[in-house]
């Protein structure tokens, strides 16, 4: 599609990405930042607006991520380029908006042009209540994407709940099986399908059985 270039297999580039449920957080954007000119933040929480803006503004009392893009630039193969890192991110992300993925526009009454890409990371499993509202939320962030875009979906499998501290939240249960009929029905060809697998039970704070990385492509119309 028009916008959308490939370096290499699996490496998708565009002009503008769009993060479906950001969260307070910015790892998930710190690679995107690289072959994106454009991206757009978005929540459905004000106090994650708010520790997004604190960041993206520098204020001192804003959560250190410095481990975190200290990390992804060895990965990257730039050590040492993490002040670069944190600037690029910034100057890269254009907006934080607020986003419903229950509305037709989860972006509403915001409307943008469609973007190149689209990327949500545990965000739909956490926002439905069955898979019906799943299957409705798909299509509703599906229309945020022009025809032959991606969407980089990533989430946990099997998973009913998980605590932050001692606050116990549910959590919608995925399967593999149905994640495919779902993005198939909703106009999506998969294009990598990952799985890991959990290999410890150590951890009690969320009962996954593995964690899910797709990377899709919207079917363009005839």
């Amino acid at each position: 599609a028009p916008g959308i270039l490939y370096s290499e297999p699996g490496v998708v580039k565009g002009d503008t990405l769009i993060d479906i449920g950001s969260g307070p957080t910015i790892h998930q954007l710190l690679s995107a930042c690289e072959s994106f000119k454009e991206i757009i933040a978005s929540d459905y929480t004000d106090r994650n607006h708010w520790e997004l803006e604190k960041w993206l503004k520098n204020e001192p009392e804003a959560f250190d991520w410095t481990p975190v893009v200290k990390y992804v630039c060895e990965l990257e193969g730039n050590r040492g380029k993490e002040a670069e890192k944190e600037a690029k991110l910034r100057k890269t992300i254009k907006q934080v908006l607020k986003c419903d993925v229950h509305k037709s526009n989860p972006l509403d009454p915001i409307v943008l042009p469609p973007a190149d890409c689209l990327i949500s990371s545990l965000c739909l499993e956490a926002a439905c209540k069955d898979l019906t509202t799943y299957r409705l939320a798909l299509k509703n962030i599906s229309s945020l994407l022009k025809p032959g875009g991606h969407l980089v979906l990533s989430g946990v499998l099997s998973c009913s709940f998980y605590m932050v501290g001692p606050k116990r939240f549910s959590c919608l249960v995925l399967k593999e099986e149905f994640l495919r009929e779902a993005l198939s029905e909703t106009g999506f060809i998969i294009q990598e399908f990952e799985v890991l697998v959990r290999d410890d039970n150590i951890d009690d704070s969320c009962d996954f059985s593995g964690k899910f990385f797709i990377l899709a492509r919207k079917e363009e119309a005839i």
